[in-house]
């Protein structure tokens, strides 16, 4: 999420890799289910699958989580990056953004 340019489409990268989790998650169910129809072993691809595609879910489920609790911290941060034009502006966005999330944790603990 970090590597992204436009850090207003954050919200549509996790949503879309949750929505590829899950849609992996249901594929690797259903060719569980007819491998035990047809009394063959499992195929090994559908439990890796399986397994990738829970901590897919569990990942981006959090990611969107996350994001949607800290939405006004993350948006005035990519607001303020996209104003600042050099790294001691960048690092003072962050710095910012940090202490915004760190006192809405704070809040949200007690």
């Amino acid at each position: 999420m970090l590597l992204i340019g436009n850090k207003h489409r954050a919200v549509y990268v996790i949503a879309v890799a949750l929505v590829v989790a899950v849609v992996a998650l249901a594929l690797a169910i259903s060719a569980v289910r007819a491998a035990k129809r047809a009394r063959t072993r499992r195929p090994r691809a559908a439990v890796a699958s399986l397994v990738l595609g829970s901590i897919g879910a569990l990942f981006s489920g959090f990611a969107l989580a996350g994001l949607l609790i800290f939405w006004t911290q993350y948006m005035q941060y990519a607001n303020c990056l996209d104003s600042a034009t050099t790294a001691a502006t960048q690092n003072a966005c962050q710095q910012q953004f940090e202490n915004s999330v760190g006192h809405q944790v704070t809040f949200l603990g007690n």
